[in-house]
């Protein structure tokens, strides 16, 4: 996954939809060790299970998310209200900060708005370099927002 003289020290990939494999897995393969050996350890000490989607994912990426990493996520938003995804970004910048890189499919227009973050369009065209305002997550949420009313209206007609 890195080339070069610097290698990430930490690195993880995760799918929103695979969560709850990982979180099984945990506890399947904790069952099997002693205490203070355990997996869920690395992960905040409490099963992902016993948690909502979002604080167990917000228990990944606080405890287990070290630094100087990269780390690869797809559609993180799905675990996460709005609310928790800005506790994302805020978590996120610490670890950038600590010589992190991040690499997110998303379409959360929350996420999107990380401080100079490259964001990559794909469609039918191509991968295009966007820039955060011309993107369609941006465009139509700002329009929603800006004109509730009349978007559901014409929307439900």
């Amino acid at each position: 996954m890195a080339k070069g003289i610097k290698k990430p020290k930490d690195g993880y990939f995760l799918r929103a939809e695979s969560f709850y494999n990982v979180a099984t897995n945990i506890d399947q393969l904790d069952s099997e060790l002693s205490p203070g050996s355990r997996i869920i350890d690395s992960y905040g000490g409490k099963s992902l299970h016993n948690q909502s989607h979002g604080e167990g994912f917000m228990s990944l990426m606080v405890n287990r998310f070290f630094g100087n990493g990269l780390y690869i996520l797809d559609e993180p938003e799905a675990a996460l209200s709005p609310t928790r995804q800005f506790a994302m970004l805020a978590r996120m910048n610490e670890l950038v900060k600590e010589n992190s890189q991040f690499i997110i499919a998303t379409h959360s227009p929350i996420l999107l708005a990380f401080p100079k973050a490259d964001i990559y369009v794909l469609n039918e065209s191509g991968i295009t370099l966007t820039p955060y305002e011309q993107t369609e997550h941006y465009i139509l949420t700002k329009q929603f927002l800006n004109n509730t009313d009349r978007f559901l209206k014409k929307l439900l007609e």
